[in-house]
């Protein structure tokens, strides 16, 4: 089944309740998250990328989308999580990202797969644990457990927004 094919099965889709946002699941080694799905712009298999030198090991570098630039995130090197050969299920999800300073910006990040949408009550969001200072969980919106599943809701902005991504900006500016 395709990502199109796995959207469109879903009973979760439509318009969500009022108190509750719907989330766009995917797997990242074997873990389920969630990002808003109103800052889904699209859904893209896997594909080759321009590297941009001297950035960070999870930057995977920039793609021209219809006259856009894109920055290509790869979660699993970003969450420092052990990487893994992009196979047939590995997609790039393309996101609208709004910067401190306001200003919108779109961004892919690589993911294991793309799992399902869900309507998740906001009343039904918990706060990440706290691991104590030296782990930072601030780019996690909450969790959630929807159809005896853990859902991680990533706060976008807050992980895509981290001081290195300015350096992508610089870098494509000046290339």
């Amino acid at each position: 089944m395709n990502v199109a094919e796995t959207l469109e099965s879903s009973s979760e889709i439509g318009a969500a309740a009022e108190g509750s946002s719907q989330y766009l699941t995917f797997i990242l080694a074997g873990e389920e998250y969630g990002v808003d799905i109103l800052r889904v712009q699209e859904i893209k298999g896997w594909d080759s990328v321009t590297t941009i030198p001297n950035t960070p090991d999870y930057i995977r570098g920039v793609i021209n989308l219809r006259g856009t630039i894109v920055p290509i995130i790869d979660l699993r090197r970003r969450f420092e999580i052990e990487a893994k050969e992009y196979g047939p299920t590995t997609v790039v999800i393309v996101l609208r990202v709004e910067t401190k300073s306001g200003r919108e910006r779109v961004m892919g990040i690589v993911v294991d797969a793309v799992s399902d949408v869900y309507n998740i009550d906001e009343a039904d969001l918990k706060p990440p644990p706290d691991f104590g200072a030296g782990i930072d969980v601030d780019y996690v919106r909450g969790i959630a457990t929807v159809q005896d599943k853990m859902i991680i809701g990533l706060d976008i902005d807050h992980l895509l927004n981290s001081g290195e991504l300015g350096d992508i900006d610089r870098a494509v500016e000046n290339s």
